[in-house]
């Protein structure tokens, strides 16, 4: 061992991280700039509704630039018990056995933001760090993101708020009121009574923005040569420009994802595989490998039927003759992936209709938390 070795120092932090928020991340980056390798165990029990799987996933990504940081998932159904002598031997035997599986030292400090750090930190032979017990550097704490996802949004990492987002998309062939469901969903959200999410935006089909551009370069190219103006069925489709549209309807997804618990989509890289089986055919597979193969989790698809709703030509649609095509194709896809997803028929009341009855039961389910029944909840003071 070389005196650089016998220098070094690991730090551990532990917690459920239920979900991950900026409070964490705080105390993290406490500990990894104080020691020279730090092991941050998440601590799941399958009793409670976020997968181990996602907060591993989403502490990584937080912690990515933090050089020595090692975060390790471990499953823990043991009953919390700071008064058993029993319960802290079995967590303190977990925990040193799980940083030992993974070939890292055992901790020469702990860092905790809570009262256990001390005996904790005893019982596995090392020096308690106390952080910021009152949460007065960042006013967060679990039990208060899982009370109320919408106040605390801002306060959880961007990869938990991607990952933690509930996605509704709404998609549909060509005017079949895709983009009139969407945007009422998006609006009725915004100042639902139960439920509200201030400033909630659909977010906006980028395929069309795409189309306008396209025909804008094309005209300019042709004006030049002193061709006629082009119609829509003078517009050239290239397979890169669907894996484009895929990309950055992707990016638009996530993004309002950061700002908001629930992201209505009016449409989404999915259905622009389609829409690129439309224009090139089914060989062309650019929006696929694009991103429309690796989706975020979507909680739910609205299919919106052609059945019921009149044709708008509005100088840029060409599908009426697809349509019921187009329809069919979103039903079978969504089918074959085994997505969950509901189609709209009717009226537009009809529609929203069921379509909120549908929202409504999501939200209902996605803002509970479970919880085993030793948790301790920590109170903001």
């Amino acid at each position: 061992m070389t005196a650089t070795d016998a220098a070094s120092t690991t730090g551990l932090v532990i917690g459920k991280f239920y979900p991950p928020h900026l409070g964490h991340l705080d105390l993290i980056e406490r500990a990894a700039g104080e020691v020279d390798e730090l092991a941050v165990l998440v601590l799941a029990s399958v009793i409670e509704s976020i997968p181990l799987a996602d907060r591993v996933a989403w502490l990584r990504d937080a912690t990515s630039a933090l050089p020595g940081v090692r975060v390790i998932g471990l499953p823990d159904d043991g009953a919390v018990d700071y008064d058993s002598e029993a319960a802290w031997v079995a967590e303190s035997a977990r925990m040193a056995a799980a940083v030992a599986a993974h070939g890292i030292p055992q901790p020469d400090v702990v860092f905790t933001s809570e009262g256990y750090g001390e005996e904790l930190a005893r019982r596995l032979g090392a020096r308690a760090v106390t952080h910021d017990t009152a949460r007065a550097r960042v006013r967060v704490s679990g039990t208060a993101v899982r009370a109320d996802l919408v106040e605390t949004w801002p306060l959880l990492p961007e990869a938990t708020r991607r990952g933690l987002a509930t996605r509704v998309i709404v998609v549909g062939a060509e005017s079949t009121g895709t983009t009139t469901m969407a945007e009422a969903l998006a609006t009725h959200y915004a100042v639902h009574p139960r439920w509200p999410h201030p400033g909630l935006a659909s977010v906006p089909e980028y395929g069309r923005e795409f189309t306008y551009a396209l025909h804008a370069r094309t005209a300019e190219a042709a004006a030049a040569e002193g061709r006629p103006a082009p119609s829509m069925d003078d517009l050239v489709w290239l397979p890169e420009h669907f894996g484009h549209i895929a990309s950055e309807q992707n990016a638009r997804e996530d993004a309002a994802a950061l700002r908001s618990p629930l992201v209505i989509g009016d449409t989404d890289a999915f259905a622009t595989t389609l829409w690129e089986r439309r224009y090139v055919g089914e060989h062309s597979i650019q929006a696929t490998t694009a991103g429309g193969a690796t989706l975020p989790r979507r909680d739910l698809y609205l299919v919106t039927d052609h059945v019921d709703v009149p044709f708008e030509d509005d100088g840029w649609r060409d599908g009426e003759h697809v349509r019921p095509t187009m329809t069919g194709w979103f039903v079978d896809e969504l089918t074959r992936r085994g997505a969950s997803w509901i189609l709209l028929r009717g009226s537009h009341e009809q529609r929203f209709a069921y379509a909120i009855r549908a929202v409504d039961a999501l939200l209902e389910h996605r803002r509970r938390f479970t919880s085993p029944p030793w948790d301790q909840p920590t109170v903001l003071v």
